[in-house]
């Protein structure tokens, strides 16, 4: 399983293609977008990007027309089995350039790292281009509200159903039945919780998170909202989480 850091470093194009190199899933020209992540090939496949999230989808699908419109380009990727929609979920590259498509959309601020990525090395390309547009404040960070505070949960509930980062110092860290509660706030009926079911302990433990650790550490974690009686993220990936630095 993988987790997420905060990467600075500036990453050159022959990383990213090798980072996000999976094995060649063939090759197409775009003819129409069709959403802020998926597009439709001249051979009538549907090809969804993998890796990432859309924060905003009418801009999201501007940037992606503006990127693959009309190009040819090749798709990688680890499983080309559609989903239950018809659509392939893959790393796109357009014909000439040896940086994923996502990577681009990512640099632009159009975009989210999707928990989901479980390659270490793509992943790390993926993070290291929302962090550069993230410190440049491009696209959707630059809305200050783009992560979320933990300690401002009626924010978090305006987006229940949707995809979130939230920031915030970890207060303390409780169990109750087969769940484990990294609790934000002291109102339990009211504050943000990251709940992590019991069969993904081992693998937070396996990475160096065991849950106890977290408490009075801030952290940094995305997914989706939902509604329990506060605002909670299910945890059900090790890297939906990163630890920051500092308290």
């Amino acid at each position: 399983m993988l987790l997420l850091c905060l990467i600075s470093t500036v990453v050159t194009d022959s990383a990213r293609a090798a980072g996000c190199a999976f094995e060649a899933q063939g090759e197409g020209r775009v003819v129409s977008v069709t959403d802020a992540r998926s597009f439709r090939l001249e051979d009538g496949r549907e090809i969804r990007l993998a890796g990432i999230e859309i924060a905003d989808r009418q801009k999201g699908a501007a940037a992606l027309s503006a990127l693959v419109m009309g190009r040819d380009i090749s798709l990688q990727g680890e499983d080309d089995v559609p989903d239950r929609y018809g659509r392939q979920a893959a790393f796109v590259f357009v014909s000439g350039s040896d940086a994923a498509v996502q990577s681009e959309l990512l640099k632009q601020g159009q975009a989210m790292v999707s928990p989901d990525v479980s390659n270490r090395d793509c992943a790390t390309l993926l993070l290291a281009a929302e962090a550069e547009a993230r410190q440049a404040k491009r696209g959707t960070w630059a809305d200050a509200s783009a992560i979320k505070n933990a300690e401002s949960p009626g924010d978090i509930l305006a987006g229940i159903g949707r995809f979130a980062v939230v920031e915030g110092k970890v207060l303390s860290v409780r169990q109750a039945g087969a769940t484990t509660y990294l609790n934000f706030g002291r109102n339990w009926t009211r504050d943000f919780a990251v709940t992590i079911p019991r069969r993904m302990i081992p693998a937070l433990e396996a990475a160096g998170l065991a849950p106890k650790s977290l408490e009075n550490r801030r952290i940094r974690v995305r997914g989706w909202v939902e509604a329990r009686n506060g605002p909670r993220i299910e945890l059900l990936r090790v890297g939906q989480l990163e630890v920051l630095g500092g308290n």
